[in-house]
């Protein structure tokens, strides 16, 4: 699953909101990734870019992204992975995980935030749904081949 999240250029492809993605930079720094991208966001008539920095930290099963550019005045989200084992007890090689995502943000403009807040709100908890069809995709429905990519 940290393969999943941590493959940005595809968000566009099932990504809730997501027309576009461009990473604009990446390098290496010793086991994480650094990755600098921007994505373009659209609802109705509105289209808004804004750039990240994205920490790919595989040691630490984490991805952390933070606001650089773009309509918002804060954005912070911190993608979490811990490994599992069968019905959620210690990891033990199985490909199980749980997920954990956390999201902060307000955006610059009070009239974008009072026209676009409640939208992103909405589409934030359809994340976890696109996600998971990804996974069914790219993994295989849950307990394929003795593992569970969506525990």
């Amino acid at each position: 699953m940290f393969d999943l999240v941590a493959d940005v250029e595809q968000y566009p492809q099932f990504l809730p909101l997501c027309e576009a993605l461009r990473v604009r930079e990446r390098r290496q720094k010793g086991d994480v990734e650094l990755l600098v991208a921007s994505m373009t966001v659209g609802y109705k008539a509105i289209r808004e870019t804004f750039t990240s920095r994205v920490v790919l930290n595989r040691p630490a099963l984490t991805i952390d992204v933070s606001f650089l550019d773009g309509p918002f005045k804060r954005l912070d989200n911190r993608w979490r992975f811990e490994e599992t084992g069968p019905a959620g007890e210690p990891a033990s090689g199985s490909g199980s995980c749980n997920v954990h995502f956390d999201i902060d943000y307000e955006f610059a403009s009070r009239m974008l935030g009072m026209v676009m807040g409640a939208m992103f709100d909405t589409a934030f908890k359809r994340f976890t749904h696109a996600f998971e069809e990804r996974a069914r995709a790219v993994y295989g429905p849950p307990g394929t081949d003795g593992k569970d990519a969506l525990a």
